[in-house]
């Protein structure tokens, strides 16, 4: 099926790489127009070059966001309706995974702080200047097109489990997402606005890879994903184009896990797996 956000208007978050590049190059491929928000210019440049040459039939605008502002996201609220007239898709994707962040007793007040301010207050934001935008979406049956919108934002695996490898800040940033994406649900849901999360298991993406550094880190995630493999970002931008399509018009306050069966397992199977991952959407 083709063209499954024709006429829409997305604007995704943390959109230079990983979740967020290959959310936005899919969400244009399916007739989506895209503001890319990144506080790497360079980078949204770049995928907004990209889906430009591959979907000239939608606009792709690149603009420098701070999420841990908030007058930056609302300033990147406000250039999407400006360009495309309204916003139909906010895809809260932003986040960090600092390095220094470890147990409570060693994770310094800095890193948590850094951490919240980005994680949880970004998608705050994202959320409030997304529903005020939505509520003046306008209505049109022969497009397809309704007040409201999808909101989806990116939470993790370890909102919901524990780990004995420590990242105190990050996992409490998330298990945040996870409770305010509920709420939100419940408080907006007849006014057209579905909030719904995302929790990914273990990605290969730049943001863990650099957190896991070592072979040993690696292998300690690996013992536990009983499909054998770290999951691609494009897998989770799948996910994230359902949620953002009429397909999940009666969810709401739903967090979809995309982690491989992993908060599943209990002891996981032995051998390679048979089937390669996916390859990105930019490659």
């Amino acid at each position: 099926m083709s063209g499954r956000l024709q006429y829409k208007s997305a604007l995704v978050t943390g959109a230079g790489s990983g979740i967020g590049m290959e959310a936005s190059i899919l969400f244009a491929q399916e007739g989506a127009s895209i503001l890319l928000a990144d506080i790497n210019l360079v980078a949204i440049e770049k995928v907004a070059a990209l889906i430009s040459s591959r979907s000239p039939n939608v606009k792709a605008i690149a603009l420098k966001t701070d999420v841990s502002k908030e007058a930056d996201i609302r300033a990147a609220v406000d250039k999407a309706v400006a360009e495309f007239g309204r916003l139909d898709i906010m895809f809260n994707n932003a986040g960090i995974m600092h390095p220094e962040d470890d147990n409570a007793l060693n994770t310094e007040e800095r890193i948590w702080d850094l951490t919240m301010q980005i994680n949880v207050k970004g998608v705050w934001w994202g959320c409030k200047y997304a529903i005020l935008a939505m509520r003046n979406n306008a209505t049109d049956e022969s497009k397809g097109l309704h007040v409201g919108g999808s909101i989806i934002n990116t939470a993790s695996f370890v909102g919901t489990m524990g780990a004995a490898t420590p990242q105190i800040a990050y996992t409490s940033s998330k298990g945040a997402v996870l409770a305010m994406t509920r709420e939100l649900a419940m408080v907006h849901a007849r006014e057209g606005v579905r909030v719904n999360s995302i929790s990914p298991g273990p990605l290969k993406t730049p943001l863990l890879m650099e957190f896991l550094n070592t072979p040993e880190k690696k292998e300690r995630r690996m013992t536990h994903l009983p499909m054998g493999r770290f999951g691609e970002a494009v897998e989770i931008a799948k996910a994230a184009l359902f949620l953002a399509t009429d397909e999940s018009s009666y969810m709401t306050g739903t967090d979809l896990k995309v982690d491989g069966g992993l908060t599943s397992a209990y002891v996981t199977a032995l051998g390679e797996p048979v089937l390669p991952p996916p390859t990105s959407l930019a490659a």
